[in-house]
């Protein structure tokens, strides 16, 4: 399992453009499988708490439902400005935390009343795409792999 922390320790520089996207907007794009392997996109909020990139939903909602079945997702952060840091998004896979005490320390306090689920993200991928001199650059982090760079004209 990758966590969050150690995409910091292996791409230092490449993480903290990624967390600063997810962190310039409060929403972002959610993508889920459904039951027919469709895909289903939501909102969702991000966090960064201890080692990990966590979200959340209402409980018993389709996007948790999707989780639960098959983790794997993706989350698009909410669209830049290509000036403004770039395009970035990650995909793992979604373990949910049912731990009513490991559960508390992925709480922020902007939780729906009541119960909800909790997320945190097993990291596969890391993606920021930008635009720079007239250039699409596209970086992509793996675990264990570093950081790949492509340009294209």
């Amino acid at each position: 399992m990758a966590t969050w922390r150690q995409f910091e320790e292996e791409a230092a520089e490449l993480a903290a453009t990624v967390k600063e996207r997810f962190e310039a907007a409060e929403t972002h794009v959610l993508a889920t499988m459904r039951l027919d392997g469709s895909p289903r996109v939501s909102g969702s909020e991000v966090d960064f708490k201890g080692a990990d990139l966590s979200f959340g939903s209402m409980l018993g909602a389709v996007k948790a439902r999707d989780l639960q079945r098959d983790g794997r997702c993706a989350i698009h952060a909410h669209p830049a400005d290509p000036e403004h840091g770039g395009d970035a998004k990650v995909a793992g896979v979604a373990v949910e935390i049912t731990d009513p005490e490991e559960k508390k320390a992925y709480t922020t306090g902007g939780e729906p009343p009541g119960d909800f689920h909790a997320f945190r993200l097993d990291l596969r991928e890391a993606v920021l795409t930008s635009v720079e001199d007239g250039r699409l650059v596209i970086r992509v982090w793996r675990p264990g792999a570093g950081v790949r760079t492509v340009s294209r004209t």
